[in-house]
């Protein structure tokens, strides 16, 4: 696939059953209708795409005001995306939701999508599509183990989904096309979540998300932010916000932060999906302008990624511990306390010393135990996985 090809969104395939799948308790929490997002206030017709409301919006925006002066920063904001829906937060449900939308609108059972095995997008994947009326199949990757990994098994578990583990990304590949063969003689079709929901639809949650912080600017309830933090993983956010602040007439630069060896994202492979997701908007509202992006709009921060995905660092710690005693703020040492170590690093240098920042926290604060309490006993996963524990 080249740069500038689409990514394939939802594939079909055919699913081997629907697996352990039980009906959360409803929550009691309106979410955004699809006339309300930003993006579609902005551009009407963008409401002609499926879309399984999973968000409520917009997510709010504070100042991190005791973290800045301690470490005598400029102006620190951060964008609350770890509240952003009532059954899991962080940037997950803003891309699911379109994602699950299409399988929905194409009529398929089953979803079937791919990470470590701590994966918070498999987790979300897994607690959405039960929200939908979906079942989930998940494919795993070892990763670095930790508690918090244990957890989020645990969790998949608990939400129904069913657990396959692969011993490599070559593995994850040949694993999903067996499990996706065999559904086809069934006759049970899947949808294709790809890894993060990073996809030319799935990043429609991204560029939604910065129309969405465009609409705040102009309300005032914050500055017009010079640079975004945010970490990268799949590419998927980072590419909406990238094209959304474009479309949105924001001057804002995105400063993504690595956080994975698997597969990572370069400027040109992000580059590639901002244009595909840019296609598929306009497929569907033609009045979008053909705004022009290149590699420059994706700079990558590298070096607070550490020896491995999710593999934490002393300088993630150390960031995860300050905006917890400082602002009250709980972030993962995976993902979004690493973004933070680089923002804390890069903040205090120019050119960002004098600039006003925004810290996109991506990491879900719902209590998913509280929900899906009791968790099992490890010993209730699939055998290959007791050896995590």
């Amino acid at each position: 696939m080249g740069a500038d090809d689409e990514p394939a969104d939802l594939a079909l395939c055919s699913s081997t059953g629907i697996c352990g799948f039980v009906a959360l308790d409803p929550v009691d929490m309106s979410r955004t209708p699809t006339a309300e997002l930003a993006l579609v206030r902005r551009f009407p017709a963008t409401a002609r795409l499926p879309r399984h409301p999973l968000t409520v919006l917009p997510t709010p925006v504070q100042p991190l005001a005791r973290l800045a002066q301690r470490h005598g920063l400029g102006a620190v904001w951060i964008k609350r995306d770890d509240v952003s829906g009532p059954l899991y937060g962080g940037n997950k449900p803003r891309k699911l939701e379109w994602l699950i939308g299409a399988a929905q609108q194409r009529g398929r059972r089953s979803v079937i999508t791919f990470g470590g095995i701590g994966t918070h997008h498999g987790l979300a994947t897994a607690i959405s599509a039960r929200d939908a009326g979906l079942a989930a199949v998940l494919v795993l990757l070892p990763q670095p183990v930790t508690d918090h990994v244990r957890r989020c098994l645990l969790l998949d578990q608990a939400a129904g989904a069913e657990l396959h583990l692969a011993g490599s990304v070559a593995g994850v590949a040949a694993t999903a096309l067996r499990i996706c063969a065999a559904g086809i003689l069934r006759g049970r079709p899947f949808a294709i979540i790809p890894t993060g929901g990073s996809s030319a639809l799935g990043a429609v949650g991204y560029v939604n998300a910065a129309c969405e912080l465009a609409d705040q600017v102009k309300a005032r309830a914050l500055p017009e932010p010079d640079a975004i933090f945010v970490p990268l993983g799949s590419g998927g956010t980072v590419a909406g916000l990238a094209l959304g602040c474009r479309l949105a007439g924001l001057r804002t630069r995105i400063v993504s932060v690595l956080v994975t060896d698997i597969l990572p994202p370069s400027p040109n492979r992000l580059l590639g999906l901002a244009r595909a997701s840019l296609r598929r908007l306009r497929q569907s509202a033609p009045d979008i302008p053909a705004v022009a992006m290149t590699t420059a709009d994706f700079p990558i921060v590298r070096e607070f990624l550490g020896p491995a995905y999710g593999a934490a660092t002393e300088a993630a710690t150390a960031a995860q511990r300050l905006l917890l005693d400082e602002e009250g703020i709980a972030l993962e040492t995976t993902y979004t306390a690493k973004c933070m170590a680089a923002l804390l690093d890069l903040a205090a240098r120019p050119p960002y010393r004098q600039q006003t920042v925004l810290f996109w926290n991506t990491y879900s604060s719902v209590d998913l135990e509280a929900r899906l309490a009791p968790l099992p006993e490890w010993q209730a996963l699939p055998e290959p996985f007791h050896r995590f524990f």
